[in-house]
């Protein structure tokens, strides 16, 4: 079985988030299963100092009225994993995968949907047969609109199945109504029973009607975007493809993140020896200039997108009162410039309690989930979420809200018994987040025992790859 994967990341050569994550471990894991895994993402600039071989130049692509060419080059990833690059430096050849911090790139609708275009135009010339695309997100989502449109009748490409997975519904490639023209798609499309959304044109709503098959990242993130509260304005569609959608939790890599063998940590530890853990509390304490009396304080981490959905929202209000109980708080992330202000301000007024890192940054990514006590997650949807599984692994108790992927993964902390492995709210409201945050604080001062017992529980939970790459795989073989 031959799958290419179409995604605008893998990691770590282009990563935002937990897309980039997935993109990379997933495919590894169904190597092991016997599937021929090939990946496809954009020629982004910072590439080219990984040497890739160029392997077909000036293939021919409508674009509109323009009639442009692209170059495929090639890397070899690990795992015997093919990795091919659409070149076409007006596009790709930029400093970000999407924008900066003041917005994304004005021309991102044209940019994915020539991606989608030079993807299809690759595969015919490379002269490649792949059983299944395996579409991410709406950048790659007019990749199976095109195989039902413009190569309908192809001897080859026709007869290629088509996943799409949903790695979070909040982004669906929404662009004013004047592209439509560039995508060389049938005029009918432009209607309700197509692409057209609130007269603009929706990349996802494509993918989703035209796929031959949806997943999305956890089975309660499923439902919820069927739903009004969650489905962005695509519920009513959702509903309609129900019988092609199923939710297959993500995965974990634990080869990157395992606290026995991780090499950005300062000490390796174990659920049997969790020295280390102290050890990497310590080393992330001064790696980020806070004082040491923290140790015997619970010390809260954040590794997030600096964006609504995070809970950013929630979070701000609390921290003068996070402050005033003796709280740390670490947080890195980069994202909305007003979150990056309010946070900054925040401290600049707790300097010894509070470190903030406006970034992108790995080796202090690991850092925090490893030397953190409680890792904050307080989300207003989460399809999946990857930090929280993380976390867990590290024995760094998560605070997380009731919804999407958070909901099935972390089961809520009984005190009493001992059971559990996090702390869940319901209610997206600041009072709800300081109530879980109290039972967090209390449970670490107060009942070592009881917190030591969650720690367990939470270090021998298993969200490895195995499982979820079984489910993709019976997937694809229900597609062939």
């Amino acid at each position: 079985m031959k799958v290419l994967f179409i995604t605008p990341e893998v990691a770590p050569l282009a990563k935002s988030g937990g897309l980039g994550d997935v993109c990379e471990a997933l495919p590894k894991v169904l190597v092991d299963l016997g599937v021929q895994v090939d990946i496809v993402i954009p020629f982004y600039s910072w590439i080219k100092e990984k040497g890739p071989t160029l392997i077909k130049e000036d293939i021919p692509v409508s674009f509109g009225w323009r009639q442009l060419t692209v170059d495929v080059y090639q890397l070899q990833l690990k795992e015997n994993i093919r990795l091919f690059l659409i070149a076409r430096d007006e596009f790709f050849d930029r400093s970000f995968i999407y924008g900066t911090n003041k917005g994304g790139y004005f021309d991102n609708g044209e940019r994915f949907a020539f991606f989608a275009q030079a993807v299809l135009a690759a595969v015919e010339a490379l002269g490649e047969k792949w059983d299944i695309f395996h579409c991410h997100d709406w950048q790659s989502a007019l990749v199976p609109v095109y195989l039902k449109t413009r190569y309908f009748s192809h001897p080859v490409i026709s007869s290629i199945k088509t996943l799409l997975t949903i790695h979070n519904l909040g982004y669906q490639g929404v662009f004013p109504s004047q592209i439509f023209p560039t995508l060389n798609l049938p005029s009918h499309l432009f209607s309700i029973d197509g692409l057209e959304f609130w007269g603009q044109v929706n990349f996802l709503k494509g993918g989703i009607i035209f796929a031959d098959f949806l997943t999305t990242v956890s089975p309660t993130y499923a439902k919820e975007i069927q739903t009004q509260a969650y489905g962005f304005g695509l519920d009513g569609v959702l509903r309609v493809y129900a019988c092609k959608l199923k939710g297959i939790l993500n995965g974990v890599d634990y080869r990157e993140w395992n606290p026995e063998t991780d090499p950005y940590i300062a000490a390796h530890f174990s659920k049997e020896d969790l020295t280390g853990k102290r050890v990497c509390k310590q080393d992330l304490l001064q790696t980020c200039g806070l004082p040491l009396d923290l140790m015997q304080r619970p010390l809260f981490g954040m590794v997030t997108r600096l964006v609504d959905q995070k809970g950013i929202d929630l979070l701000l209000p609390l921290i003068e009162r996070m402050m005033h109980r003796g709280i740390g708080l670490i947080i890195l992330g980069t994202g909305e410039k007003k979150y990056e202000k309010a946070l900054a301000q925040m401290f600049s007024s707790y300097p010894y309690q509070m470190y903030v890192k406006i970034a992108f940054n790995e080796v202090l990514a690991h850092k925090i989930i490893a030397g953190a006590d409680i890792f904050l997650m307080p989300s207003r949807y989460e399809a999946c979420g990857l930090t929280q599984l993380y976390s867990l692994k590290y024995g760094t108790i998560p605070i997380v809200r009731n919804t999407g992927g958070l909901a099935d993964t972390v089961e809520d902390a009984d005190v009493e018994k001992g059971t559990g492995t996090g702390f869940k709210f319901n209610d997206y409201h600041p009072d709800a987040l300081w109530q879980a945050i109290k039972r967090a604080v209390d449970c670490f001062q107060n009942k070592k025992s009881v917190w030591y017992n969650l720690m367990q529980n939470a270090m021998r939970s298993d969200f490895s790859w195995g499982k979820s790459a079984q489910a993709y795989l019976e997937v694809y073989r229900g597609l062939i």
